[in-house]
């Protein structure tokens, strides 16, 4: 289906009622709290009760961040780091975002489907071409751009042992932050190392696997609070955030925490 520019704008802006409000009521009394944006694909995004026990990591990231830093997620489902620019979501965010916020950019596993031109992109040309787009708008705004490479599906061999499945991408990211001079969370390395240490049964309660689906990509609550303690735990090390930007990065968080809400309605 394809969204006019306006229309994406309505969507991404409803989306994110509450960080967008807190930072207008917080601007308004002369102060603004920093926010962290997302821009991603359906490993970080918000799900719904429609799709519940289905969780993006994104949800689960405020749980590790100091209520002052707002997380606006506007991750959305199938996109590529191109497709995310073609619909206008980019243009969105980037209205949206001020001096001294955050834009943590994770994408690949769409940038990965060449049968699609809507979305594949080639990882040492147009996907590097399109992560700079994110990271230049970001500057150009006073904020500060982070890369994550993508999250690792849950993929085993014979032996056991945790396969990466997103080829030259997360390289092709690396090479971009050491060029470009942008921090790198290394979500790929880190979420394959936590994959082999719990096992290919272990895994299978941390991703989306029901009565009726076997999904070896999307998290369920576990996995979402897992990915999203990597992600905080990277953000300190990387000194994108301080020591009191963040919390309980070494608490359990009880996986009732999570929630999905009504979809929206059109």
């Amino acid at each position: 289906m394809s969204l006019s520019r306006r229309q994406v704008a309505a969507a991404a802006v409803s989306s994110i009622p509450l960080a967008f409000a807190a930072a207008q009521t917080a601007q308004a009394g002369g102060r603004r709290s920093r926010t962290l944006y997302i821009a991603g694909d359906s490993t970080a995004a918000q799900k719904y009760s429609d799709a519940a026990p289905e969780t993006g990591w994104g949800m689960a990231l405020p749980f590790f961040l100091r209520e002052e830093l707002e997380v606006a997620n506007h991750a959305v489902n199938g996109r590529s780091s191109k497709s995310f620019v073609d619909e206008g979501r980019l243009d969105v965010l980037l209205g949206a975002i001020r001096p001294g916020d955050f834009l943590l950019i994770q994408f690949a596993h769409n940038d990965e489907k060449e049968e699609d031109p809507a979305r594949y992109t080639e990882p040492w040309t147009t996907y590097q071409e399109h992560l700079r787009m994110y990271v230049d708008g970001a500057r150009a705004r006073g904020a500060r751009p982070v890369l994550a490479t993508p999250v690792e599906r849950r993929r085993f061999d014979a032996a056991g042992n945790a396969v990466p499945s997103h080829g030259e991408y997360p390289a092709a990211m690396r090479a971009l932050a050491r060029r470009e001079g942008v921090t790198l969370l290394d979500v790929q390395a880190l979420s394959l190392a936590l994959w082999q240490r719990l096992g290919a049964e272990g895994t299978k309660a941390y991703f989306n696997w029901t009565a009726t689906e076997q999904d070896n990509t999307h998290f369920n609550p576990p996995g979402a609070i897992a990915v999203a303690r990597i992600v905080a735990r990277e953000l300190l090390r990387g000194r994108v955030l301080a020591h009191r930007d963040v919390r309980r990065l070494d608490e359990e968080i009880p996986e009732s925490r999570i929630s999905w809400p009504a979809p929206a309605t059109a």
